[in-house]
């Protein structure tokens, strides 16, 4: 909260020079030292997972800010559901933190929300994100290169097969994207079915290299 006097730490409510104190930031469920660098999941040592050899997905690596865990998924329901939209640059914020700014993209691409989605919530999160992000980074916004066609089911609950069946030929981008390095900015990865789906597209506009950039990465086991 800002006031004539400073700011107030969104999570506990001590004074502080930025939005969240240095034992907030600090205590937030931090992902580990070693994980794989193409899904982000933890590993004993860092290194590319037996999954992502078995099966490489269609994007090259995957920058995730925190674990989704508390108060992570608390802060990210705000926004979403509640329309807390003060929250964005603070979650683009802790996301721009593990950027190398030495390996920026050409462009980022927020993942898109359904028309029917849209007008119902009447803004899209991931959008309001993305936007703090380029802003902070100089990376150009590309908003409107891709749309998602298809208003498909929600992915919770649904296994890894059964997501990618759901989300398949979901989303629809023109443009000629030859050459460049893109990153895809979402709020959560859970399975990363629906960042494939949407990086097999921008492959097909010419893409060499894709990133996922994510707020949060759930766990295995995580409810």
């Amino acid at each position: 909260m800002q006031s004539l006097f400073g700011r107030n730490c969104l999570l506990c409510g001590s004074p502080t020079t930025e939005d969240l104190c240095a034992p907030c930031r600090n205590s937030l469920p931090h992902i580990s030292a070693h994980h794989c660098p193409v899904c982000a999941l933890p590993m004993e040592e860092t290194r590319v997972c037996g999954a992502c050899l078995a099966h490489p997905p269609a994007f090259d690596h995957t920058l995730a800010a925190v674990n989704y865990a508390f108060p992570i998924d608390a802060l990210l329901h705000s926004l979403k559901y509640r329309t807390n939209l003060a929250l964005a640059p603070v979650l683009a914020d802790l996301l721009l933190a593990q950027i190398d700014k030495t390996l920026l993209p050409d462009f980022i691409v927020p993942m898109p929300l359904h028309a029917v989605r849209l007008r119902e919530r009447g803004f899209n999160q991931t959008m309001e994100i993305s936007r703090q992000i380029s802003k902070k980074s100089d990376v150009p916004l590309l908003p409107t290169l891709c749309r998602r066609v298809r208003d498909t089911a929600s992915q919770t609950g649904l296994p890894w097969k059964e997501r990618e069946k759901n989300i398949r030929n979901a989303f629809d981008c023109e443009g000629n994207l030859d050459g460049k390095r893109i990153a895809i900015v979402d709020d959560v990865m859970t399975t990363g079915a629906t960042l494939n789906e949407l990086a097999r597209v921008l492959r097909k506009c010419g893409a060499v290299h894709i990133s996922a950039w994510v707020v949060a990465r759930t766990l295995p086991g995580t409810p």
